[in-house]
């Protein structure tokens, strides 16, 4: 049986949130910075790649509203993916560096204090158990083969986002297992 995927979504918001935590925290090598912000960087595109495929269409078709919820949820995503493309091409020494990992921070804890504070209240109210379980399932999946370095032009709805994620994904887990990126602990 999945996992029911408010709470597997959660349980991503959660560790990405320890990171942000472990950077603001400082007293590290700037490669171990920048390695950890790789991993930021891994985690949020897996995460984002699963809630465009299936949370957002599931919002748009089930939800109130879902239509304007699921474009607000996107402007949410694309302004968070062109941060993490800068941070993808600069150096933890370059002087925008700080600058944009704080943005990107504030970005994404605004983006999921109204996730679980309201999205995820109004989804908990209008599904099943059995719902968010297969949607659970949905998104493990998605995560799975998701790409894990930004890609802010490629399509973020289906069913494109679907037939090219996967590829792109691999391409990316080749990328990074010949270059060793995001192979630190977390």
């Amino acid at each position: 049986m999945a996992q029911d995927a408010l709470s597997l979504l959660m349980e991503d918001h959660r560790e990405v949130e320890d990171m942000f935590a472990r950077l603001e925290a400082g007293g590290m090598e700037i490669d171990a910075r920048k390695d950890l912000v790789d991993q930021v960087t891994i985690e949020i595109v897996r995460h984002s790649v699963a809630e465009e495929q299936y949370l957002y269409p599931f919002v748009h078709d089930h939800l109130p509203g879902g239509e304007t919820l699921h474009d607000e949820e996107l402007s949410d995503h694309a302004r968070i993916e062109v941060l993490l493309k800068q941070l993808d091409g600069m150096s933890a020494d370059n002087l925008e560096f700080e600058a944009t990992l704080r943005e990107l921070m504030t970005e994404v804890r605004s983006h999921v204090a109204e996730e679980e504070g309201t999205l995820f209240n109004e989804l908990r109210e209008a599904t099943t158990a059995e719902q968010r379980e297969d949607l659970g399932g949905k998104i493990e999946m998605a995560k799975r083969v998701a790409p894990t370095r930004p890609h802010p032009s490629a399509p973020d709805t289906p069913p494109m986002n679907k037939l090219l994620g996967p590829g792109t994904g691999l391409v990316d887990r080749i990328r990074d297992a010949l270059t060793g990126r995001g192979t630190t602990q977390k």
